[in-house]
């Protein structure tokens, strides 16, 4: 695969408390990832750039909610997000500071 692509495969972590929640319990990373990332490159790209193991992906495609903004109707962008469960004793610390 394209290094340069995997690079930007992965958007952001998702932190939130049903994200810690699943990390806690089930050792899951959620992560929004591009509208046309596949499993495979969530995959490589995580094992690349956070030098852990990756068991398996699970991708979800969540709908952009209708929304109004006075008298203009509106939709706020479709999410991709990726949830990844590492192998066991594997973890991402993201509070860890990047050297």
């Amino acid at each position: 695969m394209n290094q340069e692509r995997l690079y930007s495969v992965l958007v952001a972590p998702i932190v939130s408390e049903k994200s810690t929640m699943i990390a806690d319990k089930h050792e899951q990373v959620a992560f929004r990832v591009r509208q046309d990332a596949t499993k495979q490159e969530v995959k490589a790209a995580v094992e690349l750039l956070f030098k852990v193991q990756v068991e398996r992906v699970s991708i979800l495609n969540q709908k952009g909610k209708q929304k109004k903004f006075g008298r203009f109707e509106g939709r706020r962008d479709h999410v991709r997000k990726a949830y990844v469960s590492l192998k066991p004793g594997q973890e991402i610390n993201f509070a860890q500071e990047v050297k």
